[in-house]
């Protein structure tokens, strides 16, 4: 459970992401971390994160009583891949380079920390987080989450079962010659990527000619 409650913020957009890898609530204090934790939800490698996971205290010497950082996240992955956990702190690069004075401290304690727990300590910025990858995530999430007939999803996997590496638009082809028939069959497909049924390269825009496959 988070360490640390985070207070509503009338400058940022705090609030609680809709998680199913999340132990306990998945709070957010920025639109970055909630773009972040959208991340780590959809990702087939991340087993379960934490928010606010860990309280460190030290002491300096240079200030009465102990100093004390709370990271941001902390990421296990599953543990086919034997990835060392993330300790994670997640900021813009203005707020790094604003506040870097007050924040170099709180991050050397946070690599110190990391290190004694066979972690690994990473500063997530705008850079990692706001990529084509996320912009696809967005598209593909509404859809992961519809109720689509049982019906629909058997017909789209047989349809690209049977053509194996393929493209959104032949696999709809392939269900039906008829456009409007085609149609209802999107959502279907999308739901099918959205649930790692179907690969698509998260990398690249999706489009109608995109790669797809079955997964295994």
């Amino acid at each position: 459970m988070p360490v640390r409650e985070i207070p509503k913020n009338f400058r940022n957009v705090t609030g609680i992401a809709a998680s199913g890898n999340a132990v306990g609530p998945a709070q957010f204090e920025s639109t970055l971390e909630r773009d972040f934790l959208a991340l780590l939800d959809f990702s087939t490698e991340v087993a379960r994160y934490e928010v606010q996971p860990v309280r460190i205290e030290w002491s300096d010497g240079r200030k009465k009583g102990p100093r004390h950082y709370t990271p941001d996240v902390l990421v296990e992955f599953v543990p086919e891949l034997q990835r060392q956990p993330w300790l994670c702190e997640v900021k813009y690069r203005a707020d790094l380079a604003k506040d870097w004075a007050t924040l170099h401290p709180k991050l050397r304690q946070g690599v110190r920390y990391a290190k004694q727990h066979g972690w690994r300590f990473r500063l997530i910025t705008e850079v990692e987080v706001r990529t084509q990858r996320l912009v696809n995530i967005r598209f593909l999430s509404s859809f992961g989450r519809r109720n689509i007939p049982q019906g629909e999803i058997e017909t789209v996997l047989a349809a690209i079962a049977a053509e194996g590496r393929s493209t959104p638009a032949a696999v709809l082809q392939l269900v039906s010659s008829d456009v409007w028939r085609q149609a209802e069959y999107v959502p279907a497909l999308w739901h099918l990527v959205a649930r790692h049924q179907i690969g698509v390269d998260l990398e690249t825009e999706i489009t109608m000619q995109s790669p797809i496959w079955r997964v295994s």
